[in-house]
């Protein structure tokens, strides 16, 4: 059985801390989602084998990572640019990057930023390339100039409030364990390590700095548009759009996985306003089309792929926002593939 340490690291931005399975061997690198930490990742690293160094992050404000405020209007870059100088200060010049749902849009700003730096590439149920909410059309149209139906004021408030409270239990629906059951793995899938993965989600800083961040009133509907600081800003289409990957170089083989019944990360998410105004559970909706999340990284995708890059789409079946939790053996087959091109 492999033994995972946890130690913290400091660089030159903050100081974060990771998770890893050993400290020799070809880097990979695993980036977790919103209101997570690298905990999601935990069984994965005990299972990757030799000569693969596995090591998971917490993420700026989650985990045991130094709670630093999120500027928005940088979209994921602040997240991307505390990578490199953990990369730098683990003495990593190159890396095999896994990123899941958010964490995949901070590996797609690193790839953007840093393509010498990437290995590989592995996207699983990854947010859109044009960000969450606010968009239509595979290329990531606007709904509103002002990014209306995205941003820190699309979260649930009582979602958020319970986080607040710690709740660890399932009376609501929206307490962190419900949402987990509901969303992050499709129903009725229980996840081994449920209580750990809750006291992960539990680990979320709350505030406009953090989780969910601030908005602004919008004139567009549904009313709200994103703020300049905090997480669900920060993946604004107004902030975040990275869809010019095919003008990389060089450009590394790209992995795309996803569970065919998530929720949160599809073409009619249950997380995105317009989809949920169309369902008529947000009032007064005015037929804006929901954001078509999946055809949006498909269409950067098969760019990246027209210009010389290697893209693989590997659609799970019978699996949520959370394959590598749910198919543990298909994603990590698929992994490895990747890993070895």
């Amino acid at each position: 059985m492999t033994t995972l340490h946890t130690r913290r690291v400091a660089t030159g931005r903050l100081t974060q801390q990771i998770t890893e399975a050993r400290t020799e061997g070809e880097p990979v690198v695993f980036l977790h989602g919103n209101v997570s930490s690298s905990a999601f990742w935990h069984t994965t690293l005990t299972t990757l084998p030799d000569p693969y160094r596995a090591l998971a992050v917490d993420l700026r404000g989650f985990g045991g990572t130094d709670p630093l405020p999120v500027d928005a209007t940088r979209g994921l870059r602040d997240y991307a640019d505390d990578l490199a100088d953990l990369l730098a200060a683990l003495d990593i010049d190159r890396a095999h990057l896994v990123g899941w749902s958010m964490g995949g849009g901070i590996a797609l700003q690193f790839l953007r930023d840093h393509p010498a730096a990437v290995r590989s590439l592995t996207l699983v149920n990854p947010v859109s390339p044009y960000g969450f909410g606010g968009t239509h059309g595979a290329d990531g149209t606007l709904n509103s100039e002002d990014g209306a139906g995205s941003g820190g004021g699309t979260a649930n408030a009582d979602f958020v409030r319970l986080l607040a409270e710690g709740d660890r239990g399932e009376d609501s629906p929206l307490s962190p364990r419900s949402v987990l059951a509901a969303c992050y793995v499709k129903p009725p899938l229980r996840p081994e390590h449920e209580d750990a993965y809750v006291d992960s989600m539990l680990t979320t800083r709350l505030g406009d700095d953090h989780y969910p961040g601030d908005s602004t009133p919008s004139t567009a509907w549904p009313g709200i548009a994103p703020g300049t600081r905090g997480v669900l800003n920060c993946l604004a289409p107004v902030h975040f759009r990275v869809d010019d990957l095919h003008l990389i170089d060089p450009k590394p083989p790209v992995l795309w996985i996803r569970g065919e019944d998530d929720v949160i990360v599809s073409d009619t998410s249950m997380f995105d306003l317009a989809h949920l105004g169309a369902l008529g559970a947000v009032p007064g909706w005015d037929g804006t089309p929901a954001q078509p999340m999946l055809a949006q990284t498909r269409h950067v995708l098969d760019r990246y792929a027209e210009a010389g890059g290697t893209v693989r789409e590997v659609a799970v079946a019978d699996a949520g926002h959370a394959v590598h939790l749910e198919r543990p053996e298909e994603f990590g087959k698929a992994l490895l593939e990747v890993l070895s091109a």
